[in-house]
């Protein structure tokens, strides 16, 4: 399981950070974390129609703690596991050589065909405005639409796919590794959303090429969104980067 091994890379640094707070919320988990450089803020989208029992066998909080649980059968700890793993990165994360761009620009002409793991209105959109051959998939059959298809399908039609655009919550639902193994022809494989904020050296070695996420710029305006259940709140405290994995 990918997660497993990402949390063994996140405890190596996770020495001399402290948890601040935390919230399991809506529509983003998020884990607050401070060390000698300041403060980090991580988030993990959180999935309610994946939890079955609100059960934790988390009794004290921790940063350790959670990360421990990144890659655990429960959904709620391994959010919460996610979170702290993204807060960790974006504590070490040197964002000098990215992009301060939007997933579109990563896209070359006559891309072919491009497959889309979670159905984003807004970039679905844009890429068919493009002319960009575009299968939407969608776990959740409330956000589903004429053009999405189930992520049933996702194992019969990735391997045909020359492009891969995945919300980064595959992560959480823990089918990031069966969307790996299947797009064998892939040129691109993007994380994309705010769930996404993981080192990119934590995925080298995958197929994953490039993470489209979002640094926390003022993390008292973040939180506040947050704590509100307001994503567009979170987002103004946030700037759009592109990153390479490889």
């Amino acid at each position: 399981m990918l997660l497993s091994k990402v949390k063994k890379r996140a405890f190596e640094l996770a020495d001399d950070l402290e948890l601040i707070d935390f919230g399991f919320a809506l529509p983003y988990t998020w884990v607050l974390i401070e060390g000698l450089e300041g403060k980090a803020l991580g988030v993990a989208m959180t999935l309610p129609e994946e939890v079955q029992r609100y059960t934790n066998s988390i009794i004290e909080p921790s940063l350790r703690a959670f990360i421990e649980r990144a890659d655990s059968l429960n959904v709620i700890e391994r959010t919460l596991g996610l979170a702290a793993i993204n807060a960790v990165s974006q504590y070490h994360i040197d964002l000098s050589n990215v992009e301060w761009a939007d997933v579109l620009d990563l896209l070359p002409e006559n891309v072919g065909k491009i497959a889309m793991i979670g159905n984003m209105p807004p970039l679905a959109k844009a890429l068919r405005e493009k002319g960009a051959e575009t299968f939407v998939f969608e776990r959740n059959a409330k956000l589903w639409d004429k053009d999405t298809y189930s992520d049933a399908l996702e194992y019969h039609l990735l391997p045909e796919m020359d492009v891969v655009i995945a919300s980064a919550s595959c992560l959480v639902n823990g089918t990031i590794d069966m969307l790996l193994g299947r797009a064998r022809k892939a040129r691109l494989f993007v994380l994309t959303g705010p769930t996404g904020q993981l080192l990119p050296e934590f995925l080298r070695g995958t197929k994953v090429t490039h993470l489209a996420s979002m640094k926390v710029t003022d993390i008292e305006r973040a939180i506040l969104g947050l704590k509100l259940g307001s994503f567009r709140g979170f987002e103004e405290g946030n700037r759009k980067y592109v990153a390479k994995v490889r």
